[in-house]
């Protein structure tokens, strides 16, 4: 497997652990307020080979808790599973980062006990998924089952959204309420503009507006909180 970044600490990405994160090329969304668009093909240019990361962990043995996955998309990545229970066998937690589109991959993943923490984007009320992703036609029976799946609370969860002006208002947290309810953890994202954004003119909503926000989804949720504000 090809390597494409490496955060070789983080104190935020894994909730209670000091960890590394591990980014992985290729996703099948294409929203225009990624911060990683250069990750979105599988064939983006890499840093190291899956031997290297093992090299870096054996040293970092000690000083690192855990490893988090993220994309693009890794569940794309055939080999994902192999990694992970080589990086596990290690005696590292993991965490992994899914936009929910492969639910079947995710299932096995989590039920050949292979992952101790899974972050799930909902990136927006079901009526606007297409739009906000870049991907006009989309199956959101998949993205049913990863939301019902991680409900069952089958692993150690959050569900998060990276909150954008032009695309999120009153509505959309109405119903993505409905759509999660019951959720463990829901943390709302305050979206951030950066050069690696592909596209210009997008911004961030106002302190008022995401706490409005967070006050419609609080009663369907167990815990809910703002971050990167």
């Amino acid at each position: 497997m090809n390597i494409h970044g490496l955060m070789k600490m983080t104190l935020l990405d894994f909730p209670g652990n000091v960890a590394c994160t591990v980014f992985l090329g290729g996703c099948d969304m294409r929203c225009p307020f990624c911060h990683n668009w250069e990750l979105l093909e599988m064939n983006a240019p890499h840093i190291m080979e899956e031997k290297e990361l093992y090299r870096f962990l054996e040293k970092r043995k000690g000083l690192l808790d855990g490893i988090v996955f993220t994309g693009g998309e890794p569940l794309l990545r055939r080999d994902l599973m192999t990694v992970i229970k080589t990086v596990r066998d290690m005696g590292y937690k993991i965490k992994l980062d899914t936009n929910g589109n492969h639910p079947g991959r995710l299932i096995e993943i989590v039920e050949a006990g292979l992952i101790d923490y899974v972050a799930m984007d909902i990136k927006n009320s079901p009526e606007r998924y297409g739009e906000t992703i870049g991907v006009p036609v989309i199956d959101l029976t998949r993205i049913d089952k990863s939301i019902d799946f991680l409900l069952s609370d089958k692993v150690d969860y959050e569900f998060r959204t990276t909150v954008v002006k032009q695309f999120h208002n009153e509505e959309s947290f109405e119903k993505i309420g409905k759509w999660i309810n019951g959720a463990k953890r829901y943390y709302l994202q305050g979206f951030v503009d950066r050069e690696t954004v592909h596209y210009s003119g997008l911004s961030a909503c106002s302190k008022e507006e995401m706490n409005r926000f967070l006050e419609i989804v609080k009663p369907s949720v167990q815990e809910v909180e703002i971050r990167g504000m």
